[in-house]
């Protein structure tokens, strides 16, 4: 027993391997938190603690790692997620004007980015050059368009 005590650091070094090796391919901080807990299991072999003793501090401080470390760095992590919409999804909204009429089935738009899209609508009449219009959607490579609310609709 006293060799598995020496020789308990050793233990402690693999599972914190083991455990980081965890995390790297779950990313949720789980496994980082347990072999922060090994971590404290190990401080304790290289302080001759007994091996009894090793593995309650290791245990607690798992769990209080897990219960009070994990969800601020989640969160933070987790916080810094960008609200920017990109590519397509940052059309939705924009305003612009008709180039080619827009029907249910063709037309073509001119957004205020500088953007040419071909367009359609989805609903109602047809749209004639230079009518106001605003995108609803994006599908393929197709704005689907409807005649923007004017100032006094908006209000």
């Amino acid at each position: 027993m006293e060799f598995i005590e020496q020789w308990a650091w050793v233990g402690w070094v693999a599972l914190i391997a083991l455990f980081l090796a965890i995390e790297i391919m779950s990313g949720e901080l789980t496994f980082l938190m347990l072999g922060l807990g090994s971590t404290a299991g190990m401080i304790a072999a290289f302080a001759d603690a007994p091996l009894w003793l090793q593995v309650i501090i290791a245990a607690v401080a798992a769990v209080a790692f897990l219960l009070l470390l994990r969800p601020p760095l989640l969160r933070r992590l987790r916080k810094g997620s960008d609200p920017q919409k990109f590519n397509v999804d940052a059309l939705v909204g924009r305003r612009g004007v008709v180039t080619e009429t827009v029907t249910a089935l063709s037309g073509r738009v001119k957004l205020v980015n500088g953007d040419s899209w071909s367009a359609r609508v989805r609903d109602g009449a047809d749209l004639p050059p230079q009518t106001p219009i605003v995108v609803e959607s994006i599908e393929g490579a197709t704005a689907i368009v409807a005649p923007a609310p004017t100032p006094a609709q908006e209000a």
